[in-house]
């Protein structure tokens, strides 16, 4: 009798502790896909001249760092490039004000080339299409505001130099 009991109350004790295990991986994954719906900013990165590399993908706060300090953004994302155009995307993230700059590393080397003068040899954007004079794209001018939800938009890649 013992016996009988013994394998029936483990039996259901497995059972218990799987079906909590279950309930609790699925409110964890609702929970994460709640997060990401409800919070994320998502970028198409078009006019790539090349499916080589990848792209290199910042989120700034503040104009500390930007346009290519990466080390001082909010967060970043490497993705990869099928057929000349990447996408990015960043979440969960608070509404508030923001700037974006993109990088196409072409040789995968992990850092923006540049040549003798300091001029980018890869593509790069910002939000906004912003464009710099002179130098990179100010904060100012890539900034935009992201007030929650899920918020689309498009960077159209700039190659400053020709390609040799």
């Amino acid at each position: 009798m013992r016996e009988r009991c013994h394998k029936r109350c483990t039996g259901a004790k497995a059972t218990a502790v799987l079906v909590l295990a279950l309930l609790a991986a699925g409110v964890a994954e609702a929970e994460t896909n709640d997060t990401w719906n409800a919070n994320a900013i998502k970028v198409d990165v078009v006019g790539l001249h090349s499916n080589d590399g990848e792209v290199h993908c910042a989120l700034y706060s503040s104009a500390d760092g930007f346009p290519d300090g990466f080390a001082k953004a909010a967060k970043t994302t490497t993705v990869k490039i099928a057929n000349e155009q990447a996408v990015c995307e960043f979440a969960p993230v608070n509404p508030g004000d923001y700037a974006i700059s993109v990088f196409q590393d072409e040789n995968s080397n992990g850092k923006l080339d540049r040549n003798f003068v300091g001029m980018p040899k890869e593509g790069v954007g910002a939000s906004n299409d912003a464009k710099g004079s002179f130098g990179p794209p100010k904060f100012v001018d890539a900034r935009f505001s992201y007030k929650g939800g899920t918020q689309e938009l498009t960077i159209h890649m700039q190659y400053l130099m020709a390609p040799l």
